[in-house]
């Protein structure tokens, strides 16, 4: 049997994830699972588990535990996803810097988190796959480079040890797990938009869509003096050594995970004086916008994103969130295109092993980069806006994902808005574009 009708027998698994970011902004945390009320429904995973979903991304935060010792909390919902019989894939960061005596540029930080892991996995050696730091490329982006997220820093420096102390973090607690649960998969997140731009900034782009792969290529042991970015890590002022570690220290990922947004695919533009000042990019004199509103060929796609990472690595890929804000048709749409361009995929060779439907409660604030808590709330498969989970037709949709039949839905008529004209917000800029 050839490798496309081999991928292609096997079934795509369809997997699912509450929102569980824990982020700090200043000296506040803003509590993804406390916001949606999560935080004190178990018998939220029951109405999970109703929509056929055998996998789900889970949260059992390292700052969550600090503040709370304990393991009741935890005892409760991993004893709820047991009787369930949903596979957790536990995280232990998600776009947090860690308890108040850590962050992201701490030396300290990849040790403490390992401890916790090891405590983890010891509680719960029955599970077996973990996302220990989820979208370290992206964390440290915000954190270290925009200075949205603790410590509000905004140097390149900052940014990549950020990025370094995490994905260090992540091999030492696979280490630690591993000591406990030996089989214990690593599935790494993070997000793998494409780079597009003018022609004055090609160097620019080349640079940030190679960036993209980062924590991939650190984990996998990729990163030698050879690298493209080795020596931009040590202008940086990373030292050799600690950049070295991880080629001697291989970690590489079971599963790559795909995380991709409508607003993952940026392009970037030197003629700031065409945009608004709010686009500024905090890389250098250029604007950074959505790719999705001003580039004519529209955005890249899950089954470029997956075929991409595929190719790059021979490492069976997931796609680990699918999420779209805004009205429950354009997320059934959403939904369906990316398992039309994942199934695509598949029957070309790519071993891309299940979809990942994000955010089953619903997001708050992230129209703000969950920043500050402004009331804004995207609904998932449940709405929670009235105190308790609500199925949306999100839910049904997803229902008939998980039994494997072909999606249907009236809406499905229509295409998305990313796939209309009038999505371009943009138009000077047609003719202008480069493919990275």
């Amino acid at each position: 049997m050839n490798q496309s009708r081999s991928v292609a027998a096997q079934p795509l698994e369809l997997w699912g994830g509450i929102e569980y970011t824990c982020n700090r902004v200043g000296d506040s945390y803003l509590d993804q699972m406390d916001i949606s009320g999560h935080a004190e429904r178990v018998s939220d995973i029951e109405r999970i588990a109703e929509l056929g979903i055998k996998a789900l991304r889970y949260g059992l935060l390292w700052e969550r535990h600090e503040i709370d010792p304990g393991w009741r909390w935890s005892d409760e919902r991993m004893g709820a996803l047991l009787q369930q019989k949903i596979r957790p894939i536990v995280s232990l960061v998600h776009h947090g810097s860690g308890p108040r005596h850590t962050s992201l540029l701490d030396e300290g930080f990849s040790q403490k988190l390992a401890a916790y892991a090891g405590e983890v996995a010891a509680r719960y050696p029955w599970v077996d796959a973990y996302t220990p730091v989820n979208e370290p490329h992206t964390t440290a982006r915000f954190s270290g480079l925009y200075a949205l997220w603790y410590p509000h820093h905004q140097s390149r420096r900052s940014y990549l040890r950020a990025l370094l102390v995490q994905t260090k973090a992540t091999v030492l607690s696979m280490q630690a797990i591993r000591r406990v649960r030996p089989d214990a998969q690593l599935i790494q997140t993070d997000d793998l938009g494409r780079i597009w731009g003018t022609d004055a900034l090609s160097s620019t782009c080349d640079l940030l869509d190679e960036r993209r792969w980062l924590p991939f290529d650190l984990l996998c042991g990729r990163v030698t003096r050879q690298h493209p970015l080795f020596s931009y890590m040590v202008k940086a002022g990373l030292f050799e050594e600690e950049i070295l570690w991880f080629a001697a220290n291989p970690c590489p990922p079971n599963t790559v995970g795909v995380n991709y947004y409508l607003t993952s695919d940026r392009y970037l533009d030197d003629r700031t004086h065409l945009y608004p000042q709010d686009r500024l990019s905090a890389e250098g004199p250029f604007v950074d916008v959505e790719a999705v509103r001003v580039r004519p060929e529209g955005i890249a796609g899950f089954g470029s994103m997956v075929t991409e990472a595929w190719q790059r690595y021979g490492i069976p890929v997931a796609v680990t969130e699918v999420h779209l804000g805004g009205d429950v048709r354009e997320q059934i749409r959403w939904a369906a295109e990316a398992w039309t361009e994942i199934s695509a995929a598949r029957l070309s060779g790519v071993d891309c092993r299940a979809m990942t439907m994000w955010a089953l409660l619903g997001s708050f604030f992230w129209n703000s980069l969950v920043t500050c808590e402004n009331g804004h709330y995207e609904a998932g498969a449940f709405d929670v806006t009235g105190g308790q989970p609500t199925s949306t037709a999100l839910a049904e949709f997803i229902r008939q994902l998980a039994s494997g039949s072909v999606p249907q839905h009236p809406a499905l008529a229509t295409q998305g808005w990313w796939r209309c004209d009038d999505r371009i917000h943009f138009p000077h800029v047609e003719g202008t574009d480069l493919a990275a």
